[in-house]
């Protein structure tokens, strides 16, 4: 298959292309490529992308990671030429991810993080394309008393045999896979290590705490904290996020994991007080016990990201939330829909 595009635009592939971070990357994507967005939606949701199935540049494919990959077989792709020129790049983000359903789909996150990673870089083999694995800064273990920042050469602590493993232990041997088939096929891989992100088509009332706030905020309901007032995170905004992918997709090869996030730490009280502040809400903060998905997690280190793709987090805070409250009150007939 051909590394460049040989009819116009590059064909880039979305997995988890309808969650909340892939429903943003596609269309970002889409000023540059024609992108296939691929999908079981397990936990993601087709509203995130309709606004996107009309576009002649972007199609949906429903399909599982854990089956395997053969693009050649879907007829909504000829008019991509797949067959011929097929695909340039891969992000992989597919992944279930769900903080107060984890238990649910602990099987999927499993086989996603395994059998699923391995077809998706057979398909880049296949297509000799440029992949990007979105990782995770859980790779690095919980918060160190410390020091409370991570850097990309530094050794994880992660229990292989702790309820959660399925997906911390998952992300790391996911990325054990991608570094193998770069060493044994050559293949342009990339490692993008993402720290707590936030923003619109966030799914609501699964345990992210932001889009939560928001939605409580506006109905005038508690705003719940799973922890305590000394809860403290980093919060990148998702098109800062979508900036970094895109761009260590274009960096040199053999850059390493990439930290991608926010190097700021914020108390979540804070953001909640901020929130109830911008609505001019009555809503009160309450706490209830943590969450076993949701954790305290380290501060990223974006040296690397700053010296080598030019990238930092542009986004303020107090913007992001704006975005997200403008979000939440224009898709206020829909609350409560997943």
């Amino acid at each position: 298959m051909p590394t460049t595009p040989i009819f116009g635009k590059k064909n880039v592939l979305v997995t988890g292309g309808a969650g909340f971070i892939g429903s943003h990357l596609c269309e970002r994507l889409l000023k540059e490529a024609k992108v296939i967005c691929l999908d079981n939606f397990v936990n993601s949701n087709v509203r995130n992308i309709e606004h996107l199935l009309q576009l002649p540049d972007f199609e949906f494919i429903r399909a599982d990671i854990n089956q395997p990959i053969d693009l050649d077989s879907f007829k909504e792709l000829e008019k991509f030429k797949v067959k011929f020129q097929g695909v340039q790049e891969i992000y992989h983000l597919a992944c279930p991810t769900s903080i107060k359903n984890f238990e649910e789909f602990k099987i999927e996150t499993l086989q996603a993080s395994s059998v699923g990673m391995c077809n998706v870089l057979e398909l880049a083999v296949k297509h000799k394309a440029k992949l990007l694995f979105t990782s995770s800064s859980v790779v690095y273990g919980g918060r160190r008393a410390n020091d409370k920042y991570f850097r990309e050469e530094d050794i994880g602590l992660v229990d292989q045999l702790s309820p959660r493993a399925c997906y911390d232990e998952g992300k790391r041997f996911g990325e054990t896979m991608v570094e193998t088939y770069r060493q044994t096929h050559g293949l342009d891989a990339k490692i993008a290590r993402v720290f707590r992100t936030y923003g619109p088509r966030q799914r609501l009332f699964d345990g992210e705490m932001v889009p939560d706030f928001i939605t409580n905020a506006i109905d005038g309901k508690d705003l719940v904290i799973y922890g305590d007032e000394n809860f403290r995170t980093s919060l990148v905004y998702v098109s800062d996020l979508v900036d970094g992918l895109i761009k260590l997709m274009k960096a040199q090869r053999n850059i390493g994991p990439v930290n991608l996030g926010a190097d700021s730490d914020v108390k979540i009280m804070e953001v909640a007080e901020m929130i109830v502040k911008l609505l001019g809400s009555k809503s009160k903060i309450v706490f209830e016990p943590s969450l076993l998905f949701l954790t305290e997690l380290g501060v990223p280190d974006i040296r690397k990201a700053k010296e080598f793709l030019g990238w930092l987090p542009l986004v303020r805070l107090q913007d992001g939330l704006k975005k997200g409250i403008d979000y939440a009150q224009a898709q206020k007939t829909l609350v409560g829909i997943g």
